[in-house]
């Protein structure tokens, strides 16, 4: 079964994107403001000495652990902020920062994961204290952890783009053992997290904070992590959330002793999730919109008097997105987070939220929006990998209704014909070519049975054993286990790769629209760098051979038939310079004037606007669908 929704995933659509990944934009300037002056600071630049461990340091609180895939949480912070893993080869790079002090270098990660996939695998802790992040390993609830996919959220933060981090089930972070500096046996403490509050659930554990020391429940306040949930662990609770939590270890408490109904929760796209405890008596719960205004005050007072509470027992581990015990069945996504020795103050705290109000967040954060799409098959049903965003090698493919916060629903068709999703490609079991073998998820490796090109006639064709996808007997249930078969235009193996695929052109490069994914009437059709992330780089083959990406058709100007004419993006209107064949010989053909896309003079730098010419079976002319 798939997961319960989250609470707004109705709400669909793609954040803008910019020009963000051939031009890296230059840091803005910092500006010199005092702790003071941050209250009610709005607007997009980061400022120096005025960043959250700043604040908390001179609060008398310091930071014993920052993390975030987005900025620097120090002024002075100039190292990594995370490291990904490159599904291709197995390769790593550490992302960090345009500036000190400043923002994501996500241009760096668009490079290093072009035309694959990468996980995030280390978040960096931005204190002295090294108090990494890395996939949890099983735990007492829950299997070992795989690392987020890299490029599944992308927001805005200080005018740039940023990644953050997509916690779907199975995905979670962990320091295990006691981490530096981090409070243990009552000792006091503070955490806040920047984080969604539409992409969210009910079950355990999206957290973040102090945990125990191994991955096994140890008992009542052994534990203390503020959360996100719509988790009503003490009824009553007000509203249907989500609200900010306390997760203390065999609760989830708003308040209280549990039960709280003056927190009303917090909804926003961008939520400032805060918890502090002294340890002893007392703790405090706030929550606020990341984008604007002030903190909500939903809980200060004692802590729980159920037993094993007063006084706090921490183990000083640290989570992200999991439980204590890893339980690691929730959803979730993370932008920043600290946390700080001792119990700060609410001036402190002030400071930060204003300061994360002048980040200038803005995204959307409940659906994945990369350039993946969606396959869509018989019945309208979406491939679907089983076991809810978890799937390991061998986990059998499906047909499921469609679910826009579903991550394993979610494909990249790569330029060398791949198809992936949570980081394993579509591959027939055993490599297999005979009728009727089941496909499967497993990790990419180049085989012929893992190739997948999109027919004219909706079809997926594999070319190594030349049979199509297929659901057996044409049954459209939620989970019709997925086939290859003879080819044979059915509806059964009618499948649509919503998010197209790549044209690889000469040298490597892409087929490319310029403007940067808003291309309009008379846009540039060039070659460029594959970037898998780039949405104007997947075309669609439609059924009428028309090729299309961002809504529109690749064209030959003014419908010409001399040599010589360029290509650009039109809309779609059926005429016949919009037709496309492709040929034995690796060329795509235009029938109605006998000519192919070419590439002038076979020059393959990025910016170079295609054309038609003669047929000539030279390597200009190479242009390879996906």
């Amino acid at each position: 079964m798939r997961n319960t929704p989250p609470s707004t995933a109705a709400a669909v659509g793609r954040i803008l994107r910019r020009s963000w990944r051939r031009t890296l934009v230059s840091a803005v300037a910092t500006l010199g403001l005092v702790l003071g002056a941050l209250v009610g600071l709005s607007g997009t630049s980061q400022a120096a000495g005025s960043l959250p461990c700043d604040i908390y340091a001179a609060a008398g609180t310091p930071c014993v652990a920052a993390h975030s895939t987005v900025r620097a949480l120090f002024s002075s912070y100039n190292g990594p902020l995370y490291q990904v893993t490159r599904a291709s080869d197995g390769g790593t790079a550490d992302i960090g920062l345009l500036a000190t002090g400043g923002y994501a270098n996500a241009g760096a990660q668009d490079a290093f994961c072009a035309n694959t996939t990468c996980r995030i695998s280390r978040i960096y802790d931005q204190s002295s204290r090294h108090n990494d992040l890395t996939p949890g390993p099983a735990g007492g609830a829950g299997s070992a952890d795989r690392g987020a996919d890299a490029s599944e959220i992308a927001v805005s933060a200080g005018g740039h783009k940023a990644y953050g981090i997509w916690i779907s089930p199975g995905v979670g972070y962990r320091y295990t053992g006691v981490a530096s500096g981090v409070a243990v046996n009552g000792q006091a403490e503070g955490a806040y997290m920047v984080a969604s509050g539409t992409h969210v659930g009910s079950d355990c554990c999206f957290d973040y904070g102090n945990a125990e020391s191994t991955p096994n429940d140890t008992g009542n306040g052994h534990m203390d992590a503020v959360s996100i949930a719509t988790t009503c662990y003490f009824a009553p609770c007000s509203g249907s959330g989500p609200w900010v939590e306390a997760d203390m270890e065999n609760g989830m408490f708003q308040g209280n002793n549990g039960s709280n109904t003056a927190n009303a929760g917090n909804s926003s796209a961008f939520v400032t999730a805060v918890l502090k405890d002294n340890g002893q008596t007392t703790y405090a719960l706030k929550g606020g919109n990341s984008q604007s205004g002030a903190l909500s005050t939903w809980w200060n007072g004692a802590l729980p008097t159920r037993g094993g509470y007063q006084p706090m027992h921490q183990e000083g581990g640290i989570i992200l997105g999991i439980g204590g015990d890893n339980s690691n069945r929730n959803m979730g996504t993370f932008f920043e987070g600290v946390m700080v020795s001792g119990f700060p103050t609410d001036a402190a705290e002030n400071a930060v939220q204003a300061n994360i109000v002048s980040v200038g967040y803005s995204g959307e954060t409940n659906i994945p929006n990369g350039p993946q799409g969606t396959i869509t098959g018989p019945g309208n049903q979406c491939v679907d990998v089983a076991a809810d965003d978890t799937g390991v090698n061998g986990t059998g493919v499906q047909l499921w209704n469609c679910q826009s916060y579903a991550e394993d629903q979610h494909w990249t068709h790569n330029s060398n014909g791949s198809l992936t999703t949570i980081g394993r490609c579509l591959d027939i079991n055993g490599n297999g070519t005979a009728n009727g073998t089941q496909v499967e998820l497993w990790d990419c490796n180049g085989v012929g049975g893992q190739k997948w090109v999109q027919q004219a006639d909706g079809s997926l064709l594999n070319p190594q054993s030349g049979r199509c996808l297929d659901s057996p007997s044409g049954a459209t249930g939620n989970g019709t286990r997925l086939q290859i078969y003879d080819c044979n235009g059915t509806a059964a193996q009618k499948f649509a790769v919503n998010g197209g695929a790549p044209i690889a052109g000469p040298a490597a490069k892409c087929v490319d629209v310029g403007g940067d994914d808003t291309g309009g009437n008379s846009t540039a059709v060039q070659l460029w760098d594959c970037q898998s992330y780039a949405v104007d780089q997947h075309w669609f083959h439609r059924s009428d051979s028309s090729l299309s990406t961002l809504g529109r058709c690749l064209d030959i100007d003014g419908n010409s038939t001399a040599n010589g004419t360029l290509v650009e993006l039109w809309d779609c209107n059926g005429v016949g310079g919009q037709k496309w064949v492709q040929q034995a010989d690796g060329s795509l053909l235009n029938p109605q004037s006998g000519r192919c896309l070419d590439d002038p003079n076979g020059t393959t730098a990025n910016g170079t606007q295609l054309r038609i010419w003669d047929c000539n079976g030279s390597a200009a002319q190479k242009f390879a669908l996906g």
